[in-house]
């Protein structure tokens, strides 16, 4: 059964003098019962598990001295990974290390601003930061003494852009920073602050072992925008156990009463025998596919009816947002932490686990603090793996990032930017295009492939056809349902 979300009055606080926003997302039920499946969310094409062992430290080197002979710099993105955690939320898939003991986080800064300061060497000259993001586990872990000093490092091996001009966000715990934290946080040069909320509901939040009033959150948001935080972002997650359409709607309610600037509604990856702290979820207090495409449905329309805008995924946006915008101007771009306004940023992560995009290649940190540790002992950049990509990966990404960023191709630009005639190489993916066609996801006209209102939200089902590792062997897959 069809049900258009078309847009109603939204409130007049969230409208700008912007142009119009994209059309309207269409959600069937039935159809993304149909046709959801396990697939990749595309933050990188390749996908992660294509990277290699046989890519390392040297293929790096090599890497940043071709960014080097192209001539002009562009600004980098920067991405620092901060892996503590105090406590465990069972629901989470990142890579983390739970433990109370401080003197980890003293070890593990020591070398991580060993790793920053040969990254710096190596962009000397070409290494304006533009783009900033602190990720992990929980970066509020560290205390103020240690961020003040490791943004200290930051700025001595790399030349920022002015606040104004640049992004510069941090993932933050409203259970374990304080008022005074957050605006020491934008002191040390923060301006984008996103908050982990999840949902508001308390029996939601003990299923998850993540206990968070939502008195806390509001005042942290109070706080940043006291501070002069230029954007908030809220985080929330469908599919936890204990959730149903009614705890999901209240949660929706207060979120777009606080008015965060965006906000990601993410699906629940249930996958215990991957991520071993998902096996104290109980099976029996998980909600149903049929109700979670009923809070999906539930969080569209509730949040396009206060005026934000679809971006695609999981992500919404104010009208006048970042993200709104550079999606209308044809700038959008997504990366390892989602959406983004730089396209035409190097991506240098430094941390454990952490995966930079630098030219025509993907690099991954190692996954472990002791080989983390071993390879900057060593007096290397501890990269374990990754990959270069060759033509054919090139023009797929090209391809992929155009559909996920503006849902919209044209085939003439990307034959003007490869050489290859579009119909002739993508015979076979065309005839599967057709195939999404019948279903009403696609338009497909001379010059362009359209993603309809309808295809939005299975918008990685529409990519997948582009994907030519897809069917080859690959060691522990370990995608999400694409809705």
């Amino acid at each position: 059964m069809l049900h258009p979300f078309l847009s109603s009055a939204p409130h007049a606080a969230l409208i700008p003098a912007t142009p119009a926003a994209p059309p309207a997302v269409d959600f069937d039920a039935d159809l993304l019962a149909r046709l959801g499946k396990n697939g990749p969310r595309y933050t990188s094409y390749p996908t992660a598990d294509r990277f290699g062992d046989a890519f390392g430290y040297r293929d790096y080197l090599h890497a940043v001295a071709s960014v080097r002979t192209r001539g002009a710099a562009r600004p980098l993105s920067l991405y620092l990974h901060i892996p503590f955690c105090d406590t465990v939320c069972y629901y989470c898939a990142c890579n983390k290390i739970v433990t109370r003991n401080r003197d980890k986080a003293t070890v593990y800064l020591g070398y991580l601003k060993r790793e920053i300061a040969m990254q710096g060497a190596l962009f000397a000259g070409m290494n304006e930061v533009a783009q900033l993001h602190f990720g992990g586990g929980t970066p509020t872990y560290l205390s103020d003494e240690q961020m003040g000093d490791l943004m200290a490092c930051l700025r001595r091996h790399f030349q920022f852009a002015p606040d104004e001009a640049g992004e510069y966000s941090i993932e933050v715990d409203p259970r374990s920073v304080s008022g005074k934290r957050v605006h020491s946080l934008r002191a040390q040069g923060f301006n984008r602050i996103s908050l982990g909320v999840q949902d508001f509901d308390p029996e939601v939040q003990r299923a998850v072992n993540r206990v968070q009033p939502e008195s806390d959150t509001r005042a942290i948001m109070a706080a940043a925008r006291d501070a002069g935080f230029r954007s908030i972002s809220i985080d929330l997650i469908y599919g936890l156990p204990k959730q149903s359409l009614a705890t999901m709607a209240e949660t929706i309610a207060k979120v777009i009463d606080a008015a965060p600037d965006r906000i990601s509604v993410y699906h629940y990856a249930h996958l215990p025998h991957v991520f071993k702290p998902q096996r104290r979820i109980l099976e029996a207090d998980m909600p149903s596919s049929n109700e979670k495409l009923a809070m999906l449905a539930l969080c569209i329309e509730r949040l396009t009816a206060a005026g934000y805008v679809y971006i695609g995924m999981d992500h919404f946006a104010k009208p006048d947002d970042d993200l709104a915008v550079a999606q209308r101007q044809g700038r959008l771009h997504r990366n390892f932490q989602g959406y983004s306004t730089h396209a035409d940023s190097d991506l240098v992560s430094c941390g454990v686990s952490a995966i930079s995009a630098v030219g025509p290649t993907y690099s991954q940190n190692a996954k472990t603090l002791d080989a983390y540790y071993e390879a900057l002992d060593n007096n290397e950049l501890p990269v374990a793996r990754g990959i270069v990509l060759g033509m054919d990966d090139l023009l797929r990404r090209t391809i992929i990032q155009k559909l996920m960023c503006q849902f919209e191709l044209s085939t003439s630009a990307i034959e003007q930017a490869f050489p290859i005639s579009f119909g002739k190489y993508f015979a076979a993916e065309l005839a599967q295009l057709r195939a999404l066609e019948d279903d009403s996801l696609v338009t497909l006209e001379d010059d362009w492939i359209s993603v309809t209102p309808r295809g939005r939200l299975l918008i990685r089902n529409v990519c997948m056809v582009f994907d030519r590792y897809l069917g080859q062997p690959a060691p522990a897959l370990r995608h999400s349902r694409t809705v």
